[in-house]
């Protein structure tokens, strides 16, 4: 072959490569297969004996309803979960921090303020998770985040946290790392995690940010690692995380001519944060969702570039103590009873808690005692200082 063919027989091989590559990229894009947006999924695992390869088919019927929130998925998913226990994950909201990745997927979001007036975020993902998600970034522990993940006998994610046992400095009460050494709660400290379950991505935003701002955690290599560890559906004595849980109530939506009209409710959990830390959801009475707002803006997902909606929002007062040492650290009486709203199908509904003991179930009542049956899908509860003004 001349030096004339053998370039011509190059650039032909070449643009058959990139004909072909090309090809490829297109097909799975329109089926979503590695897509974070895409119809399909094709998920893997990182460890020999992984059973987790699988694929979601986007006509299958919705028919199973999930134990943490009531939506419906497709039997697939809950083959899936099946195998899992729920994940507790601590993710920030500090306004450098924003937009989050990962808190549209979660199944239940909680929220109150970690300190300083600026509140952070603990989601469950359970059912919501069939296909891997990014979630970050990724924070540190608070003990009255804690009565909540054993709610669920969770694996509680979370970059180190308030107080060890040993440490002085930290009132005792808000030693969250010591808790949860001493509540047997299954750690997930990232400090004992590594690349690629959890890193720092500094690139995340399309801006520079402080390190705290840029851990990421990926929600199939934690459950993976879990199960490492002995911790999957059941734990290493053989019993079920959902053997002593108790489910909400739930329902379908109101229909929409009994839907309440349109509106919006705000809020700060603390007076003088309202700009940066300001919460608004409006109703979108067409969708039957709450679609969120953070200060003064959309609350967008990265991962997905859409905003945070609920179907249903808890607003759950609980008498705030602190701060209690010269770290900020602060507690709230979140087990007990206590005053409520609900906000669902456009309506307004004032509620009571209950949570006798840090390990029981957090239940919701009307005004007659009757326990509240929630919308199904998404429920965000919101822990505010009692006496915060709830303009609606």
């Amino acid at each position: 072959m001349n030096k004339k063919q053998f370039v011509v027989s190059a650039l032909i091989g070449l643009a058959l490569y990139l004909i072909s590559t090309g090809l490829s990229f297109g097909i799975f894009k329109a089926l979503g297969v590695g897509g974070a947006g895409g119809i399909l999924s094709l998920r893997g695992g990182t460890g020999s004996g992984n059973q987790d390869h699988f694929l979601v088919d986007p006509g299958a019927p919705k028919t199973e309803s999930c134990p943490i929130n009531g939506k419906l998925f497709t039997k697939q998913e809950r083959e899936i979960w099946e195998k899992r226990r729920p994940l507790a994950v601590m993710i920030e909201n500090h306004a450098e921090s924003r937009p989050q990745s990962g808190l549209s997927s979660a199944d239940v979001v909680y929220e109150a303020v970690a300190e300083g007036g600026i509140t952070r975020f603990m989601g469950i993902f359970y059912c919501g998770i069939a296909t891997p998600v990014n979630l970050a970034p990724v924070r540190s522990a608070r003990t009255y985040y804690l009565p909540w993940v054993l709610e669920y006998d969770a694996l509680y994610n979370h970059v180190g946290g308030a107080g060890r046992c040993n440490d002085p400095t930290v009132d005792e009460r808000a030693k969250a790392l010591c808790q949860i050494e001493q509540w047997d709660v299954k750690d997930m400290d990232q400090f004992s995690i590594s690349f690629p379950t959890c890193y720092r991505n500094y690139d995340r935003l399309d801006r520079p940010v402080a390190t705290e701002h840029t851990m990421v955690c990926v929600t199939d290599k934690l459950t993976k690692l879990a199960a490492d560890r002995g911790w999957t559906n059941v734990d290493a004595a053989g019993v079920a995380w959902d053997k002593d849980f108790e489910q909400w109530k739930f329902k379908d939506d109101a229909k929409e001519q009994d839907r309440g009209q349109s509106f919006s409710a705000s809020f700060s959990a603390w007076k003088g944060y309202e700009r940066e830390y300001g919460v608004r959801w409006d109703y979108d009475r067409a969708n039957n969702v709450y679609l969120r707002f953070n200060g003064g803006t959309a609350h967008m997902d990265l991962e997905t570039n859409q905003q945070l909606s609920a179907k249903n929002i808890v607003i759950f007062f609980a008498r705030e103590i602190g701060p209690v040492d010269d770290h900020a650290h602060l507690l709230y009486n979140n087990t007990g009873s206590g005053q409520g709203l609900l906000f669902q199908d456009g309506k307004v509904v004032e509620i009571t808690w209950r949570k006798p003991t840090r390990t029981d179930r957090t239940k919701f009542f009307d005004a007659s005692g009757k326990e509240i049956s929630f919308n199904r899908g998404q429920i965000w509860i919101e822990m505010l200082p009692t006496g915060t003004e709830v303009s609606y």
